[in-house]
């Protein structure tokens, strides 16, 4: 026995050893590719030395020569921080995540290979002009001298995710950045989604219900439409309740709820208390880890900027320079419609045109997959429009037999000059010569809302489809592609683009909501991001004479919800106070604390407090129920509470109180019972998932923000030192936006919302304020990893200045770049 336990204990110290000389050897590689803040480093396509002057938060400040020293040295920064990201999009892009993934990315790699997207970034590099030409390759040559260096100092193959999947790095090139900008109009588009969710709902619905679940934002009535069915009547109508795996391309992206969002405001000197112009932007996207922002400061010849860029391009999307300030929203423009294109039936290579029967233009491609044979796709165009297979965005609910589906989409067009038009606006020195040269910007369509010292304006930028007027469906569901006026003529000219310069009022603003009435076809959409935080937006501008800086900083983390303190009152009015007194532990008891509750609430979603829980949970249980009975399984596909359904519901507008009955059933069940089932329903939600008191409970404790790492984030024991998980107030509707997830075992984790805040004051330019989700380095061993994180979350910001002075003052090193003799 003595014998068995010193064996026994020699086994388990070994163990141990050999458990430490892994952890050991593990982190020493990882920590290979820390980066040194305090370097100097000879390199190759530099003119003249250039100083990367990091501050306290790792943000550099880049001071060189020229413009393409700087963007060089940006390049090189981005890729010291942030090469895995960089690469990750660029392999997004060009659909090669199955090389590294293997087939589960296979899905992603095929969709991205049909839209082509990286291939008409590479020929879009031939329309930039000279000077936006030598901007893309100078930061490509900044990342490739980062590249080196790593290949050539052993530096832990530039991050620790190379260990694990490969460590080959092609070297960056100027088509790369032009593929991010076209990442990003994917993400920020909801058109296609949005098309052929209505498309399936009009397959279950009559046409009134439709306006009920899909709704339109108030304003001038939409022109009556005809029903999916009756364009296509071969088209099952059991096909729309068919289900097919979602395809994640971005992480917190799913649906079209999760397109795009954002606030920007702006407030004129002379509603200003400093009398200097004011701005605050907080553009939404996806939350991951790390940031998909990344903060930095550009000193060039024509001054310097800084603000928010994104790793892979040399442009500052949001920010300011001493000059002119900026702000990005999502506009909502309706850019992109689906064909339904009819096959030859004796020739299925060829499509119906209006002029008769055409060839698809084709193209072999081969993806290469880890640990499996290759796929070899054919890839089709009819008359240039990519055509999509049925498996992808549920297509396959709503093409009918011996059709398929095509693609038309702004961000398509190869002679895009979106990057030049971005340059071009860091270095305009006034309002008027930035809207002059937004004509330039095609994909994604954004809002921007600028200020200079005396001027506020906002401007949709963004190409806009021309529609012929006799447009079947009006690029609200899919359209026959065989006839003329359901084709785009093009788009319209810059001056046809929204644009408010200077209003009366003083202040301007943008919550994604509703931008304009006007009539098809130059309506700009049918579909917008918001009908709420505009309604809470409005009430806070319009509480103050004049504004400052504090005052937009409270915007910007204003908690309240102007959607629970409207639907409450209606949703509830038959159930609060009535009833019996109910005995401790019952049901009707439970009930009348959680109605207490909410009686009290003001509608904050603060997350140290329940009333947010029992709101939230209470709705979509609402919603549920109201949808079930006439929808089946698509109900599945309304993932988040829409306020205007429910009001319409419960104010029976047009009849849409019919919604409360439940169709099999024998007994007409009112809105009230139906209420209070959900409620019911709702709390027994809380108590299996939760437990405890009502009053205990914390809305943060389910709405996390979800900062996760896109790859190691699934990975067991890696995960708790990748993923950023915060508890979070805020919710969908609040302008302090935190975009719930929708669905999965928490649907009320906040995966949304504001990666990037910035407040600019022009009456004192080096007062301005700004913030990210996460950290400037995407390296988890990095004390930058996560550092601006608590603050992000308390909604606390970091001053950056234009004043190279405090920039050296506050460093913590100075990377300096050479020439290479």
């Amino acid at each position: 026995m003595h014998t068995l336990f010193r064996w026994l204990l020699r086994l388990f110290v070994l163990a141990l050893v050999l458990s430490g000389l892994a952890i050991g050897g593990v982190y020493y590689l990882a920590s290979r590719s820390l980066v040194d803040y305090q370097a100097d480093y000879s390199v190759d396509g530099l003119t003249a030395p250039v100083e990367i002057v990091r501050d306290t938060h790792g943000v550099p400040h880049i001071f060189g020569a020229s413009d393409e020293d700087v963007f060089y040295a940006l390049g090189f920064a981005h890729a010291q921080d942030r090469l895995w990201q960089m690469t990750m999009m660029r392999r997004v892009a060009q659909g090669r995540l199955s090389e590294i993934f293997g087939t589960a990315t296979l899905r992603t790699d095929e969709l991205l290979r049909r839209l082509d997207l990286y291939q008409i970034a590479a020929r879009s590099v031939a329309y930039q002009d000279a000077e936006t030409t030598a901007a893309l390759e100078a930061y490509a040559r900044g990342v490739n001298a980062w590249i080196a260096e790593v290949n050539r100092g052993a530096r832990g193959r530039g991050a620790p995710e190379f260990f694990m999947f490969s460590p080959q790095i092609d070297f960056w090139q100027p088509a790369d950045s032009l593929a991010v900008g076209k990442l990003m109009a994917l993400q920020l588009s909801g058109a296609l989604e949005q098309e052929v969710r209505r498309a399936r709902v009009s397959l279950e619905l009559p046409a009134a219900r439709v306006r009920d679940i899909l709704p339109d934002v108030p304003g001038t009535a939409i022109t009556a439409l005809p029903d999916y069915a009756a364009l296509f009547p071969d088209t099952p109508r059991s096909h729309a309740a068919l289900q097919y795996e979602e395809l994640p391309i971005f992480p917190g992206m799913s649906g079209p709820e999760m397109a795009g969002a954002s606030n920007a405001w702006a407030a004129s000197a002379e509603r200003s208390a400093s009398r200097g112009t004011l701005l605050a932007n907080d553009p939404h996207l996806g939350f991951t880890a790390p940031s998909i922002w990344y903060l930095a400061r550009l000193e060039l010849r024509s001054g310097g900027v800084i603000g928010g860029t994104i790793p892979g391009s040399p442009m500052v999307l949001a920010g300011r320079s001493k000059h002119l300030a900026w702000g990005v929203t999502s506009s909502y423009l309706d850019d992109a419609d689906l064909h339904i294109e009819k096959l030859n039936p004796e020739n299925p290579g060829q499509f119906q045109t209006p002029d008769g029967f055409a060839d698809f233009t084709t193209a072999r491609s081969i993806i290469q997959i880890k640990d499996a044979a290759p796929v070899e796709l054919t890839l089709r165009w009819a008359d240039g429009r990519p055509v999509l297979p049925g498996k992808h965005y549920d297509l396959a609910t709503i093409t009918p037999a011996g059709h398929v589906t095509s693609l038309e989409w702004t961000a398509l067009n190869e002679a895009d000059t979106t990057a030049q038009a971005a340059l071009r606006l860091m270095r305009s020195q006034s309002v008027d010569q930035a809207l002059a040269t937004l004509e330039d910007w095609v994909a994604p369509s954004q809002n921007l809302t600028l200020i200079d010292r005396e001027n506020i304006a906002l401007q949709l930028v963004g190409r806009m489809p021309r529609r012929d007027q006799r447009h079947q469906t009006q690029g609200r569901i899919p359209s026959p592609g065989w006839l003329a006026p359901n084709l785009w003529d093009g788009t319209f000219p810059y001056s046809s683009n929204p644009r408010f310069v200077n209003p009366d009022g003083g202040i301007l603003g943008n919550t994604n909501n509703k931008l304009i009435d006007r009539p098809f076809p130059l309506h700009v959409s049918f579909s917008w991001g918001d009908s709420q935080r505009i309604q809470r937006w409005r009430q806070l501008m319009q509480r103050r004479e004049v504004h400052t800086r504090d005052s937009f900083f409270e915007a910007q983390r204003d908690t309240v919800s102007f959607t629970a303190r409207a639907l409450l009152p209606l949703v509830a009015r038959d159930l609060w106070y009535t009833g019996a007194p109910a005995p401790e532990g019952t049901p009707e008891r439970a009930r009348q604390r959680a109605l207490d509750l909410l009686a009290d609430w003001n509608g904050e979603m603060n997350e140290h407090i329940p009333e947010p829980l029992l709101y939230a949970v209470w709705m979509r249980m609402l919603q549920n129920r109201l949808i079930r009975d006439e929808l089946g399984p698509l109900a599945d596909n309304f993932t988040h509470v829409e306020p205007l359904f429910i009001e319409r519901v419960f104010r029976d507008v047009d009849g849409a109180g019919v919604w409360c009955d439940i169709r099999p059933s024998t007994a007409v069940e009112t809105c009230a019972e139906i209420a209070g089932q959900a409620l019911d329903e709702a709390l027994i939600w809380i108590d299996e998932t939760q437990g405890g008191t009502l009053e205990s409970l914390r809305w943060g404790d389910l709405h996390q923000a979800t900062h996760d790492h896109a790859v190691l984030g699934e990975v067991p024991f890696l995960r708790w030192f990748v993923n950023i998980r915060q508890s979070t107030s805020g919710g969908d509707n609040t302008l302090m936006r935190g975009r719930t997830a929708g669905n999965g075992p928490n649907p009320f984790l906040n995966v949304h919302g504001a990666g990037y805040r910035g407040v600019y004051d022009f009456a004192d330019p080096d007062s301005s304020h700004y913030i990210i989700a996460t950290g400037q380095s995407g390296h988890p061993l990095s004390r930058h990893y996560d550092d601006l994180g608590e603050l992000w979350r308390r909604g606390e910001y970091i001053p950056m200045s234009l004043d190279p002075d405090l920039a050296r003052a506050g460093s913590i090193g100075v990377v300096t770049l050479t020439p290479l003799q």
